[in-house]
């Protein structure tokens, strides 16, 4: 559920020189469009030439369009969907058909400046002080790792700079927002040692009202802080150091399930959802990642180490109702609550050795280990009855993961080249029952090979085949539930083609695919059993579909774009365990069939001041949320605008997110 919002924005860059040093992406002259460089295959190439459905945001894109979160990116992603629910870490993205679930591995790899990011609640955050977001469709694992079945989302913030520069942001909006952003860089040692370090504070009082509470329930406080050393050794060894702190709190569990057997089933649409309790939660990470590199012979040798600690709680109510929407709560219990308290420590390590990218033939090779603790209890409480207690339950689990992977491109015949890649993963899983001490374990392995054929046409015009597979681990569901869940495979047949015309005014691209996935994994709250949270596997699912992405530089200063993406997906074999709630041919769950996005800017610079205005529409096809199919959203189209002027170094903007003003 969305309200429409207006967003006033206020920037002045505070800079020694106003021209920072750093990995940007080129720009291009006035009469192009911008050529971006990305890093989606491990090296730096110009986003045109790489053989991969690649969605990519410059920093410029980022900019202008008003690019804040995870969810801005998302949306203009063709086959990608998001979904933020229940608590302030709590996100549900979908590629291409691969779902997101609660309690389990993500469908696609995070990963932020280099480093894989391990857990759902690392994907969604608040995006400032970035420099390209590079978002890949389709099995990524051979380069990514695991859980990069759906595609890899590659998330680059800036650097630091040999000359001091910063900046500093503060806006204001709907619900009370405000939101203060700033970043400072430059020399600690010149030409050696460089820092930089940036955050951001936002604060809204929430825009969605609880009737019965009479009280905003999507409350937010955000805490970001970001730090990066990078010392430049020598002329061959590079070391880059990064912490990051990350401190929420908000709203939870105000859109739990409302059954349709209570008082006014016909209302269930229209969001009657008027919990007893207001919810809150928190979410704390900190991480620190270090990157060595070094130039040897032939390469560079990479050594990648991360650390991370994440802590989410929440409160809230689990009675899916009030005393005056249905007497008497769940089950006759009355109001009833739930809280988790979960806690994540992650360490990994990589070693990866990148050939050089001259020559007929390049190669990347390394390996991978991950070593997950993941501690999580779960309470429930019938408040009306003395606080008894329904559910306690108490889990510790352990996960060693292991892989090693490998890439070689070979240009074979001239303007032709034959990609080879393969990944081995393997997670070793425990799980402890904290009140009983009784434990379980379990293995699962697999193979990823992937199978890239390139032919460029021209020097504006490749085409690409590709087949690919893609793993996601399977694991434990929670203690008590006897039956673990199984891994995840996928096999992605692929074709498609990058354009450009009139000498970089136009471009377009195109990929079409077809994916087979084994034992896709999907959730459920069994009322059943107590209201278990249940990850169980669908046999067989078929997705297939469209992507198409344009860009068109009309005159000098006015662009646009269309973006769309068509999905068709099916579940094909059902086993006896869901016979109640699927069928052969519904579609899988959180499944959008369409998407499109479409939108225009335009620049006027007259001397030191530079205006913009940018007009995006998108349209969003029907959702359907469960294996039913018996629960769909209805299409939406948003519209959102925005408008900037910038005076040498002052610039204000003005920005509206859904003017259309539709609920959903």
């Amino acid at each position: 559920m969305i309200a429409n919002t207006v967003r006033l924005t206020i920037a002045a860059l505070l800079a020694w020189s106003a021209i920072p040093i750093q990995a940007a992406p080129a720009t291009g002259s006035s009469d192009t469009l911008e050529e971006v460089i990305v890093t989606a295959q491990r090296r730096s190439e110009k986003l045109q030439d790489v053989p991969v459905s690649v969605t990519a945001f410059s920093e410029t894109l980022i900019h202008d369009a008003g690019i804040k979160n995870t969810a801005d990116f998302i949306s203009f992603t063709p086959n990608v969907s998001f979904d933020q629910s229940f608590t302030v870490g709590n996100s549900f993205v979908t590629a291409r058909g691969v779902q997101q679930i609660n309690n389990a591995d993500p469908p696609v790899a995070i990963v932020v400046d280099g480093v894989a990011q391990g857990n759902q609640k690392q994907l969604k955050m608040n995006l400032y002080d970035v420099e390209r977001i590079e978002v890949l469709k389709g099995p990524q694992g051979a380069l990514y790792g695991r859980n990069a079945i759906g595609g890899a989302i590659n998330i680059i913030t800036k650097q630091p700079t040999d000359v001091y520069t910063g900046f500093v942001e503060a806006g204001t909006g709907s619900g009370s927002l405000i939101d203060v952003v700033g970043a400072l860089s430059g020399p600690i040692i010149n030409d050696k040692l460089l820092f930089r370090i940036s955050g951001e504070y936002q604060n809204s009082d929430g825009q969605i009202n609880n009737a019965y509470l009479n009280e905003k329930v999507d409350f937010f406080t955000g805490r970001d802080v970001r730090a990066k050393l990078l010392w430049l050794a020598s002329d061959t060894l590079t070391l880059d150091l990064r912490a990051a702190h990350i401190s929420n709190s908000g709203g939870s569990t105000y859109d739990v399930y409302i059954p349709p057997t209570y008082a006014d089933p016909t209302n269930v649409q229209d969001f009657p959802t008027h919990p007893d309790i207001l919810g809150h939660s928190k979410l704390k990470s900190d991480e620190v990642t270090l990157k060595a590199g070094l130039k040897v012979g032939g390469g560079t040798l990479d050594y990648i180490a991360g650390w991370t600690r994440l802590n989410e709680k929440y409160y809230g109510s689990l009675g899916f109702c009030n005393p005056i929407d249905c007497p008497g709560g769940l089950f006759g219990l009355g109001s009833v609550d739930q809280s988790q308290d979960l806690n994540i420590r992650m360490t990994s390590h990589e070693v990866r050795f990148t050939s050089s990218a001259e020559g007929k033939l390049r190669y990347i090779v390394g390996a991978y280990y991950l070593d997950t603790v993941r501690d999580l209890q779960t309470l429930a409480h019938a408040i009306d009855l003395g606080n008894f207690v329904i559910v306690n339950n108490n889990e510790h689990n352990l996960n060693k993961a292991y892989a090693g992977f490998g890439q070689l491109d070979w240009d074979f015949i001239d303007k032709t080249t034959l990609s080879v890649s393969l990944r081995h993963d393997q997670d070793e899983r425990r799980q402890i029952d904290e009140a009983t001490k009784n434990s379980r374990s379990k293995s699962f392995t697999s193979w990823q090979p992937k199978v890239t054929l390139t032919r460029r046409f021209t020097d504006a015009q490749l085409g690409y085949m590709t087949y690919s597979t893609g793993f996601r681990s399977g694991g434990f569901n929670g203690v008590g539930q006897l039956d673990p869940f199984k891994e995840e495979t996928l096999r992605n047949f692929e074709v498609g083609y990058k354009s450009s015309w009139l000498e970089n005014r136009l471009i377009v691209n195109v990929a079409a695919f077809l994916e087979r996935d084994r034992d896709y994994q999907w959730f459920y709250v069994d009322l059943n059993a107590g209201g278990a949270q249940v990850i169980s596997n669908i046999p067989r699912v078929e997705m297939k579909g469209v992507e198409i992405e344009t860009q068109m530089l009309f005159a000098p200063g006015w662009t646009g774009f269309l973006n769309v993406g068509l999905l068709d997906s099916k579940i094909k074999e059902i086993s006896p365990a869901i016979a109640a709630v699927a069928a052969v041919g519904n579609k899988p769950p959180k499944t959008v069939p369409s998407k499109v996005n479409v939108g225009t800017q335009y620049e006027w610079s007259f001397d030191a001041a530079k205006a913009t205005v940018r007009v995006d529409f998108e349209r969003r096809g029907k959702k359907y949320w469960h294996t039913n199919n018996v629960d769909v959203m209805n299409g939406v189209s948003l519209l959102n605008a925005r408008a900037a002027l910038k005076i040498n170094r002052w610039e204000v903007a003005v920005e509206g997110k859904n003017l259309l003003d539709k609920y959903y």
